[in-house]
């Protein structure tokens, strides 16, 4: 298989199943962004990698089933409306990441003030994943007639709570210092 097939060269991709849509088709722009928050995840795995902490097998092991979760998310939001999804996103993987988050919020301070992206660089990776989750929840919602399984959007919505709990728990772990927002400015 070649990486490139020459294809999109004059501005057209083709979803799932092959109709061609322009690139700035809101539709690619909702999947594209999954895909950004997936290689932002990516990163901050790269960074816990690098370091030592009991849990860091279980914790790489949650990011990366949110990570292959989210490729499918990926899919069915290319897939048009009225053809077949091979895999379907459903209540069991929001009630999943409730469920961690819950867990990891019970080892953690509670919040008394918002706090910057900061800290560890895995943390404020996970942070920049927490953003960019928002902005394809967002575009997501603009193709709420056109995307048939309506638990893509509450996934996305849970995935950036994930995100943001997930980066605090890390910092947690790794030492990473929590800046609060000074209201003083």
């Amino acid at each position: 298989m070649r990486i490139y097939t020459r294809s999109g060269d004059k501005g057209q991709t083709s979803l799932v199943y092959g109709q061609r849509v322009p690139k700035n088709h809101l539709r690619v722009e909702a999947y594209g962004t999954c895909d950004e928050v997936n290689s932002s995840i990516g990163l901050a795995t790269s960074y816990i990698e690098e370091t030592d902490w009991d849990e860091k097998a279980a914790f790489l092991d949650q990011l990366h089933r949110v990570q292959t979760i989210l490729f499918h998310v990926g899919a069915e939001l290319s897939t048009p409306k009225d053809k077949e999804v091979y895999w379907k996103l459903e209540q069991k993987h929001i009630d999943e990441m409730e469920k961690q988050i819950d867990e990891w919020d019970k080892s953690l301070e509670p919040l008394k003030n918002f706090i910057l992206s900061s800290g560890h660089k895995a943390a404020s990776a996970l942070h920049h994943a927490r953003t960019v989750a928002r902005r394809a929840e967002r575009l997501t919602i603009g193709l709420e007639d056109e995307v048939e399984n309506k638990h893509v959007f509450g996934y996305l919505n849970r995935l950036s709570d994930y995100l943001f709990v997930a980066a605090r728990y890390v910092n947690q772990q790794l030492g990473g210092e929590e800046k609060p927002l000074h209201v003083d400015v």
